[in-house]
């Protein structure tokens, strides 16, 4: 389906009960807010770069285009690797004079730029919903969840702190599209706190608008970050390699982040790479279903675009036909469509479970992983029509939407057996031991989080031991976490230093000579008590 002009939509609005967007959050006047907030980060019909604290034209343009219905966003300005070089030498000089700022002030100028993020905050979530498909309140929580975890981290970083001095050089900041503010931003507010100048790639898929206001805001505070744009193929050379780069941290896929760790191998640089696993829900001599539905459908929220989503059910074959009765119910009363789309103006945006994948090709993408799992003979226990189900504006492009779908016994050599697919298809697996239940619960060698449904919690923690994710949840479920809370990967899932809580300021700060970091890492592995 192709977008309609902008008269059919405005005619569509003066119909009664007609879906619209809700006016004041159509991309224009969402974008006109966000320019006349910060007018030096934006240019005409393009964004800009931040390199050494100015926003600079540079860069050849590519337009970015919305999932929620396909339309033209804005010019992002990739750089080549000339001037992604220049620009990291620029954080280089801004990171030995910030490493000299004492801890009070950056705590202060930090502050400053949480508050200034808190009064266009409304505009940072709109800006998220069209570029990655958020429903508005999950883009209201992305924005939240960053600003007050910075805020508990200027309270706690004295101690943190102690004993600790910044690194000698910026840390170089590669992030996934789907959590802009509550992963990169407030990583990198809390690497400028500890002492370190920072250097963020936009992601390619989305988010780059929302960042751009967003550091413009640490721009005027005198923060020390770079926010630049280009293919990471190109650049990665410069903000992996690059001898000035004191730290790389990256989230994404393993494809990449094999890359990246392939990059860092004989350099000795700190990093943080955390990549996908297949997390899994266990289900073994269980009988709390009312407590497990609750779950299961929150479980569904961005439509399982969450390095921590629960794609994994592997079942004890007693209990499958019980499991079915709650989960499909949930499943077939998912509420996903336009996230902005209303039938009268004064109506409250939708609240939905999703939206749209990230893009066109990743809804193909997940198309065509279903299609050959059942082509290899996994058996479809749910499959729902996006026409019919989702909530849509007349005539919108609904490519990059997915229905969901749940799979039962995909085969071996199926990607969905041991790949995170990211986005709403589940998949079921049935099993008769303990044996089996771990083995199919550590398909995809090692995960961020896993869970075990069992009444007996002395036999769920034991198999708890025997599980690959670096957090375990007994009857509930596990998450990236907030604040004081670590977090890392077992396995292919992480690479590198854990974060989270004093993890995290001391995964960017030189601490005693000889100090062993809480980490995965090829040579030792040193991890904090896991719960």
């Amino acid at each position: 389906m192709t977008a309609l002009p902008a008269e059919h939509d405005t005619a569509l609005a003066a119909l009664p009960n007609a879906l619209h967007v809700k006016p004041g959050t159509e991309w224009s006047s969402v974008l006109d807010r966000a320019a006349t907030a910060a007018p030096e980060a934006f240019g005409e019909g393009r964004l800009k770069n931040l390199v050494g604290g100015e926003w600079l034209s540079n860069g050849t343009d590519e337009m970015l285009t919305s999932p929620v219905d396909g339309s033209s966003l804005i010019n992002l300005p990739k750089l080549s690797v000339e001037e992604a070089q220049a620009a990291v030498h620029a954080a280089t000089q801004q990171h030995r004079e910030w490493q000299d700022v004492p801890l009070a002030e950056r705590k202060k100028r930090v502050l400053l730029a949480v508050e200034a993020m808190t009064q266009v905050r409304d505009d940072l979530a709109l800006l998220l919903a069209w570029e990655i498909g958020k429903p508005w309140r999950l883009a209201c929580a992305d924005v939240d969840r960053a600003l007050d975890g910075v805020r508990w981290y200027v309270e706690e970083i004295d101690s943190m702190m102690d004993g600790r001095r910044p690194l000698e050089g910026p840390v170089s900041n590669i992030a996934s599209w789907n959590y802009p503010m509550s992963v990169l931003v407030h990583s990198e507010l809390v690497q400028m706190l500890a002492g370190n100048a920072v250097i963020a790639k936009t992601p390619s898929q989305g988010g780059a608008t929302c960042l751009t206001l967003a550091h413009a805001m640490m721009a005027r505070e005198g923060l020390p970050a770079t926010l630049i744009s280009g293919s990471g193929a190109d650049l990665s050379e410069v903000l992996v390699r690059s001898p000035e780069i004191g730290a790389m941290a990256f989230v994404g896929g393993r494809s990449n982040g094999g890359k990246i760790a392939a990059q860092l191998v004989d350099t000795g640089k700190r990093h943080m790479l955390e990549q996908e696993g297949l997390n899994a829900w266990g289900i073994w001599n269980f009988s709390d279903w009312e407590g497990l539905a609750a779950h299961l459908k929150k479980g569904f929220e961005y439509g399982k675009q969450r390095c921590t989503a629960y794609p994994r059910y592997v079942v004890q074959r007693e209990l499958v036909d019980t499991f079915l009765e709650i989960y499909l119910p949930i499943v077939s009363e998912l509420k996903f469509g336009h996230p902005l789309a209303v039938e009268n103006d004064d109506d409250d945006l939708p609240e939905l479970d999703f939206g749209p994948m990230i893009s066109a090709s990743k809804a193909r993408e997940l198309s065509e992983q279903v299609d050959d799992a059942m082509h290899r003979g996994a058996v479809p226990i749910y499959r729902a029509d996006v026409e019919a189900r989702g909530r849509f504006l007349e005539g919108q492009d609904t490519s990059a939407y997915v229905a969901p779908t749940t799979l039962l016994s995909p085969a071996t050599a199926s990607s969905l057996m041991h790949a995170e697919p990211f986005g709403p298809i589940d998949t079921i697996v049935v099993v008769d031991t303990e044996a089996e239940l771990l083995a199919q619960m550590n398909a995809s060698n090692g995960a961020l989080v896993a869970s075990l449904a069992c009444d007996d919690e002395v036999l769920a923690r034991r198999l708890a031991r025997e599980l690959q994710a670096f957090k375990v949840g007994i009857n509930k479920p596990r998450s990236r976490g907030d604040k004081a809370e670590p977090f890392g990967g077992y396995g292919a899932s992480w690479l590198g230093c854990f974060v989270g809580g004093e993890l995290l300021v001391q995964a960017v700060t030189e601490g005693p000579e000889g100090e062993m970091l809480y980490g995965n890492f090829p040579e030792h592995s040193r991890y904090p008590e896991r719960s």
